[in-house]
């Protein structure tokens, strides 16, 4: 379709500012809400697809699919409509730049920011599995990264809670790049399959390129199904080999031997991260092989003893045999010596905390100490010592035993039950339980201001203690300004406050305005309330008629007695008339009798005066 013009007003509400982006399905447009008063992003389905049902329903669908997915990671959707004969999608507004376009102008990434970014992915990815959402597109084009680092998943448009990926047609959605082996197969997909698109996209955060490459989508497809990923340290010598590890279970063919889940995926990049930063604060892990005390070997192996003399030999002299004799006795005494009287006399132990397992074992059978392992659930990063027996410079027998304390991580506990608690209670509550928090806000129609709506990880899933759980407190409903309906009629009127969030309270009220008009509104238009809120609106019900009465040959103050008796008023005439009967008495009446009139209005009676012909009246 041709390009949305500027200033343009989409569906009367949203004013577009300038473009923004271009797909192949849809343009992307920066407008301004012009009832909310806030920056959108329009999402225009081009308009040669408007008449395609697949790609309309392809647009409902990422539409219903996001907006049910209110998570700190999604971007989140807040309308949808049609204008200038195609459709559009209303959606939060993000300042920053796509992963895709992070990765071009800075990779390779630095490797825990890669983990962070990877995380909040994972965290997006997570919250859509648990909702039965796929999302089948997961790509770093489809990342928006805020100037905070904040990341934020979108365009769910092939999104959808069920087993086929496939259009009528056959084809198969996603992008060739970090398509999983089984899209590229046509076969059902699982959470596991968004895992591979995770892993690809952090494979081309750490290596600045993609794991496979082609000349088309279908060889790149290929690839993905026979060819084992070019392995990351090939292209990026410096990668920590836990980390490796973690893209490596993500890129497995079998959906099987991927991570089961986001968040098992999550704890897995957490312990990665924890291995980096040891390694950062320690030194290079090198494997030394421990130093072999002298061999102690039987005096009878160690000499061999001259043979018996024969009688030839017995005047050849004996002296050098004995001389041989006696030094060998004094090398095993000298080497006995060594080994035993060394192991009489104590040596300091060396310092190994805070160091990695390996490296402490290394260092201490070097000194010829044995080493013995206990593990212990502690905040140190996995695989590192915490403590070590005897302690540090202490002084022990060459060949005794230290124990090793080594951190097996914090351990794992259900993020408890915060929902509806003040966040000073949350706070507490979690971190009673280890956790770290961090609090953020939006606004809530049911959840009281300075409550927990949700908390993330959320209450009753298991989280690595030590790990931060992210609050989302109520700041009570969203105000928003009242619309001016006053001149609308009743049905418009309920119609709009409706659609903007508000319910109608009627009342009616006699008025001169046309009945069903809305004459008046509390609060007036342009006042802040609570989203939600009701506006009272008063409906004329227009001016009441009454039958005009028949007073046609009554006299004067009779007709104006029943005139004014319904809540009319008379205004009288004279009609000149020659028939003394007619004299004071009613000759015409305006309107007839039995025709409506609105209350208050006037009738018009015109009453007999005789004259006689020769002009005299009768009435002085």
């Amino acid at each position: 379709m041709a390009e949305v013009a500027d200033n343009t007003m989409v569906d009367s509400r949203y004013r577009i500012l300038n473009r923004i982006g271009s797909g192949g399905m849809a343009d992307v447009y920066r407008a301004q809400d012009t009832h909310l008063g806030r920056e959108v992003a329009i999402k225009m389905l081009h308009r040669r697809f408007s008449a395609d049902e697949d790609f309309v329903e392809r647009f409902r669908r990422e539409a219903s699919s996001a907006a049910s997915l209110q998570h700190p990671n999604v971007v989140n959707v807040f309308d949808r409509g049609e204008h200038d004969g195609t459709y559009y999608i209303a959606m939060e507004h993000l300042s920053g730049s796509t992963l895709k376009q992070l990765i071009d102008a800075e990779a390779p990434l630095d490797q825990e920011r890669a983990i962070d970014l990877g995380i909040q992915v994972l965290k997006a990815a997570g919250f859509a599995h648990r909702r039965s959402v796929i999302h089948r597109d997961l790509k770093p084009h489809n990342v928006i990264v805020g100037g905070d680092g904040t990341a934020k998943v979108t365009d769910f448009g092939i999104a959808r809670a069920g087993a086929s990926e496939m259009t009528e047609t056959g084809s198969i959605m996603g992008t060739a790049q970090y398509l999983s082996p089984e899209q590229a197969q046509g076969h059902s997909v699982s959470p596991a399959s968004d895992i591979y698109s995770i892993g690809v996209l952090l494979y081309e955060a750490l290596a600045g390129q993609v794991p496979f490459h082609g000349e088309s989508a279908v060889s790149i497809a290929l690839k993905h199904l026979n060819e084992p990923p070019p392995p990351l340290s090939r292209r990026r010598p410096d990668i920590h080999p836990d980390l490796e590890r973690v893209v490596v279970r993500a890129l497995a063919k079998d959906p099987a031997q991927r991570y089961t889940s986001a968040e098992e995926m999550i704890a897995a990049l957490e312990a990665a991260r924890a291995a980096i930063r040891s390694a950062a604060n320690g030194e290079r892990t090198t494997v030394f092989a421990p130093a072999a005390p002298p061999p102690v070997h039987r005096i009878e192996e160690e000499t061999e003893l001259p043979p018996p003399l024969e009688p030839d030999d017995r005047r050849r002299p004996r002296w050098p045999w004995i001389a041989l004799l006696v030094l060998a006795l004094a090398g095993i005494g000298l080497a006995l010596f060594a080994v035993l009287g060394r192991g009489d006399d104590p040596v300091r132990v060396p310092a190994v905390e805070g160091k990695r397992l390996e490296q402490a074992q290394s260092r201490l059978e070097a000194a010829g100490f044995d080493v013995a392992q206990e593990d212990v659930r502690n905040r140190a990063p996995v695989g590192e010592v915490v403590s070590q027996d005897p302690a540090a410079r202490a002084l022990a027998q060459i060949g005794s035993t230290v124990t090793l304390s080594v951190s097996t991580g914090p351990g794992r506990r259900e993020v408890p039950e915060v929902n509806g608690l003040s966040r000073r209670q949350a706070v507490r509550a979690l971190r009673a339980d280890g956790f770290r928090v961090e609090a953020g806000s939006t606004s809530s129609d049911s959840v009281p201001e300075g409550r927990v709506i949700r908390a993330d990880p959320r209450q009753g899933e298991r989280a690595t203690v030590g790990s931060r759980v992210r609050l989302v407190v109520s700041t009570g409903p969203e105000q928003v300004e009242v619309p001016n309906v006053t001149g609308l009629s009743r049905e418009s009127a309920e119609s709009r406050l409706r659609d903007e969030g508000f319910s109608a309270e009627v009342s009616e009220e006699e008025s001169e305005r046309p009945r069903g008009e809305v004459i008046s509104q509390s609060p007036g238009d342009g006042t802040s309330v609570d989203r939600g809120s009701a506006v009272a609106i008063v409906v004329s019900t227009g001016i009441p008629t009454v039958e005009v009465p028949d007073v046609l040959e009554l006299s004067q103050e009779r007709a104006t007695a029943e005139i004014n008796g319904v809540g009319l008023n008379a205004e009288v005439r004279e009609k000149r008339t020659e028939n003394e009967d007619e004299d004071g008495t009613v000759l015409v009446q305006r309107p007839p009798p039995g025709s409506e009139r609105e209350r208050g209005r006037t009738v018009v009676i015109l009453v007999g005066r005789f004259e006689s012909p020769d002009g005299e009246s009768l009435i002085e």
